[in-house]
């Protein structure tokens, strides 16, 4: 390993990375690591880490690689792996242009999730493809203090609970996971929206995410609340044989999200790379130690 290691710091509606491109997979990146890395005071600081990987290059994702070039090894804040980040693929596709590796237009981003096809707009928007969600029979319960709301459980390749509430104000301060009920809903924790109605087709969510706390957006939790929403308003389009789109608000911004009748769900909005730099190589090897 050099003693200096590239990395960027990206956002998108300010869901932050911190990005360190790594094509051949030679970069140890532990879950400590991460965690320094992410750290907001004594690291770079970000939501999660973004691990930009040759899909041949890695274990999990070879079986891939005729598909997508690159594999997206995402991390949440806290160093543990997750299988999706729908505001993540948006900057690693960024990171992408930006390095050369491809143009505007369409490519491929291998994941946990799965193969996600990608946009990227001459405006600079990038619509990613999410895939169908699953929506899981039973009932499924979350609390805030002596508040308790039912949410619907929806799987975008990572775990959603979706509860509508009167004020956002009610998810309070969402710096522990809010509890769920039953227990055997989400044997690895979940990601829990909470959503108000703005207007028609307009929703606005504060989010807990499993391993990073609230965050500014999450992308697969604006997919899952569109999902979510949509059956509320008798509008899956499965049903009606219309596209569905709503307009998600997120605390850093704006997301729009399409349910296609066959059940493939679209998101859109912006992804920006901010800085770039290097990290030293014996600090982070000292962090993963501690």
């Amino acid at each position: 390993m050099s003693t200096r290691i590239a990395f960027l710091k990206g956002h998108g509606t300010e869901n932050d990375f911190v990005i360190v491109p790594d094509p051949e997979n030679v970069i140890d990146l532990p879950p400590a690591a991460v965690a320094a890395l992410c750290d907001r005071r004594a690291g770079i600081g970000g939501d999660g880490l973004l691990h930009v990987v040759r899909s041949a290059a890695h274990p999990e994702a070879r079986h891939l690689a005729a598909e997508a070039e690159w594999f997206m090894d995402y991390r949440n804040g806290d160093g543990s792996i997750a299988e999706m980040c729908g505001n993540g693929v948006r900057v690693f596709a960024c990171y992408l242009q930006r390095a050369g590796h491809v143009t505007e237009g369409d490519l491929a981003v291998a994941t946990r999730g799965g193969v996600k096809t990608v946009h990227i707009a001459k405006d600079g928007d990038v619509t990613v493809g999410m895939g169908r969600a699953l929506l899981p029979a039973g009932d499924v319960t979350v609390s805030v203090g002596e508040r308790s709301w039912p949410a619907r459980n929806v799987n975008m390749g990572n775990p959603h609970a979706v509860a509508f509430v009167d004020d956002l104000s009610h998810a309070g301060d969402l710096l522990s996971p809010p509890p769920f009920s039953p227990a055997t809903a989400y044997p690895d924790g979940v990601n829990v929206e909470f959503v108000v109605d703005r207007g028609p087709r307009h929703v606005a969510l504060r989010v807990h995410e499993r391993g990073a706390g609230e965050t500014r957006s999450c992308g697969t939790g604006a997919c899952a609340v569109a999902v979510a929403t949509a059956r509320r308003d008798g509008a899956d389009p499965a049903v009606t044989g219309a596209p569905a789109t709503y307009t998600v608000d997120v605390p850093g911004g704006t997301l729009v999200i399409t349910e296609r009748p066959d059940g493939e769900i679209e998101m859109t909005g912006p992804a920006v790379i901010v800085a770039e730099g290097e990290i030293d190589a014996d600090w982070l090897t000292a962090a993963a130690a501690a």
